[in-house]
């Protein structure tokens, strides 16, 4: 993987370990050798996120709206910065420029860009590994409903295994190399779907 997607709020919470979390991932993955493409912020997380990895030495691509761009959230100290014009074409561009997907503990627009990987995942968009940091036990309950999901028999066998979840940065990142992709939908019969 010579570059993730990362995924993560623009929200500082509360509780400083979250940021605290996005400021060493950014860092970790940078000593890993692992650019960092993500929203192009400034604030939050994902300020932190790109601050952590530029801080030690990293490549940092943000892809941010032009409609937050100007409004004074762009983080310009990016290795580069993307001003595209809509969220469809922030998230093509995430999986344009990236190995694989990596989520931070982040909100609505997080869990969208997360979904999103899933899906284009499991249809054949791409083929690269989806992680979830689990940092805090954040996503114990979006793990048991995509595992409800699974059970119930809305994601097929094949594809149980597209999101890589674990609450330790360094083994989730062992876990998305070894990867092995699966069969994606549009590769499938339809007697297999």
């Amino acid at each position: 993987m010579k570059r993730l997607a990362v995924y993560c709020g623009s929200a500082s919470p509360e509780d400083t370990r979250y940021v605290e979390l996005a400021r060493q991932t950014g860092e970790t993955l940078a000593k890993r050798g692992i650019g960092v493409v993500y929203g192009g912020g400034r604030l939050g997380m994902m300020g932190a996120l790109a601050t952590g990895a530029l801080e030690a030495g990293g490549e940092v691509i943000g892809i941010i709206p032009d409609k937050l761009a100007g409004s004074e959230v762009a983080n310009n100290d990016c290795t580069e910065l993307h001003i595209v014009k809509s969220m469809h074409e922030r998230k093509q561009a995430f999986t344009d420029l990236s190995d694989g997907f990596l989520t931070l503990p982040g909100g609505v627009g997080t869990m969208d860009e997360l979904w999103e990987a899933v899906s284009w995942a499991q249809l054949g968009y791409h083929n690269d590994p989806v992680g979830i940091l689990n940092a805090f036990g954040f996503y114990d309950s979006l793990i048991a409903f995509r595992d409800h999901m699974a059970k119930v028999g809305f994601i097929r066998p094949a594809h149980q295994g597209i999101i890589i979840a674990d609450d330790d940065l360094g083994t989730l990142l062992d876990r998305m190399a070894a990867y092995e992709p699966h069969t994606p939908i549009f590769a499938m019969k339809a007697e297999d779907l």
